[in-house]
């Protein structure tokens, strides 16, 4: 997938800024309860310099946490150098019984993504929490919550063209949604725009020419080279909005296109989008999942970054409930403290995977009180009607607060 948004002062690119259309039942399909279980490395596998393909096995008792919908990702918790460090990734193939897999490419300062291309082995058992994410098929928010639904699902409908664009590790969930999407239908189209900076970074090489073998007249891989000279100039070179529109115009059939993905920088995703837009594509075509928000410099601790406290100070009582257990934290208001930085000071079990309004995994449903979210890439807009925030974005403005983990 992508590397997960820092949640330390090293930058690491990240993932889950999953959206699209509101759909109530996105709860179900990609809101699971998040849970962290110890799982086996079954392989370690090098897919460039600075990437690799990791299996874990899922035991038989757990087969259940970790069904997934292709375009979901997993967030790994480890322990490293004496810090606790989480990092989301996407799984990047369709789903097997028994395995999850998922590829980490190294980013420069990034903890967890060196940690894992240089130590990880097999034999290893990491921290790993159940899969996540809406960056999947609008057919899998229909109420569907199972890959064998969703394939059965896609085989059924009249949807039969898919385009994508990915960059670098953005591929990630994109390969598991697209051999997804052409294994359901013989009438599929998928159509990649593929970005990197030269043909050494390219992840998944081997897999994209194998699935076009597979599926000559169905699958088209546009590889587009930023910092290598290609025969055609179109696939050449940074995109920009010139660019991008003689590739609508000249590679892509806009007009056609069933379901949109995005996956990769925030410049190019918005571009994308802001294409899109343009060309009168509806935003429940389009579903897009970021590296970062474009402001990744905002420093968030592991574990709560510690404030001063001051008796004499006014403090806000924030509440919240997690796993049927109630707890309470003052929050001292000079400290303009989020509320799962507050909260992770007396429970260090608060879920989250990137304290950077990404990915989703610290939603928590606002009972009384009233709060700011400081950013949201992650909620749908129904989502946010029925009152759940992001509780690593979401800061009090009022004297008490109550949140629910649970609901």
């Amino acid at each position: 997938m992508t590397d997960l948004l820092p949640v330390a002062a090293s930058v690491e690119t990240a993932a889950p800024v999953e959206t699209a259309a509101s759909v109530e039942t996105a709860a179900a399909a990609g809101r699971r309860r998040a849970s962290f279980n110890p799982l086996v490395v079954a392989d370690v596998r090098r897919l460039t310099a600075d990437a690799i393909e990791v299996t874990f096995e899922v035991p038989e008792d757990l087969a259940a946490q970790y069904d997934y919908i292709p375009g979901q990702y997993v967030a790994l918790r480890a322990t490293i150098d004496g810090q606790d460090v989480r990092r989301s990734y996407s799984i990047c193939a369709e789903p097997q019984p028994g395995e999850i897999r998922i590829a980490i490419k190294r980013d420069l300062g990034g903890i967890f993504s060196t940690y894992a291309n240089e130590s990880l082995r097999r034999g290893d058992v990491v921290q790993v929490m159940s899969p996540q994410g809406a960056f999947i098929s609008r057919h899998a928010m229909t109420g569907l919550n199972h890959p064998d639904e969703l394939q059965a699902e896609l085989a059924r409908t009249a949807a039969t063209s898919f385009v994508a664009f990915a960059a670098g590790s953005g591929i990630t969930p994109v390969i598991a949604i697209a051999k997804t999407a052409l294994a359901a239908s013989p009438s599929t189209r998928f159509d990649l725009v593929y970005v990197n900076k030269a043909a050494m970074d390219v992840m998944f090489l081997e897999e994209l020419a194998d699935l076009k073998d597979r599926y000559p007249a169905r699958l088209a891989v546009h590889h587009v080279l930023t910092r290598e000279q290609r025969i055609s100039p179109l696939m050449t070179g940074r995109i920009d909005a010139e660019k991008l529109a003689a590739i609508f115009s000249t590679v892509l059939q806009a007009d056609d296109v069933d379901e949109w993905f995005l996956c990769g920088p925030f410049e190019l995703v918005q571009l994308c989008r802001d294409t899109l837009t343009a060309r009168g594509v509806p935003d429940d075509k389009v579903r897009y999942e970021l590296f970062t928000t474009g402001d990744p410099k905002k420093p968030e601790g592991n574990i709560g970054r510690p404030v001063l406290l001051d008796e004499s100070a006014k403090s806000v009582e924030i509440t919240f409930r997690l796993d049927g257990r109630q707890g309470t934290v003052a929050s001292p208001v000079h400290a303009q403290e989020s509320i799962l930085n507050a909260a992770l000071r007396v429970r260090p079990d608060v879920p989250f995977a990137c304290a950077g309004g990404v990915c989703g995994t610290c939603r928590a449903k606002l009972i009384s009180g009233t709060v700011q979210m400081s950013e949201n890439y992650a909620l749908e807009p129904d989502e946010i009607a029925r009152g759940f925030v992001l509780t690593c974005q979401s800061h009090p403005t009022s004297d008490t607060v109550n949140v629910d983990y649970d609901a």
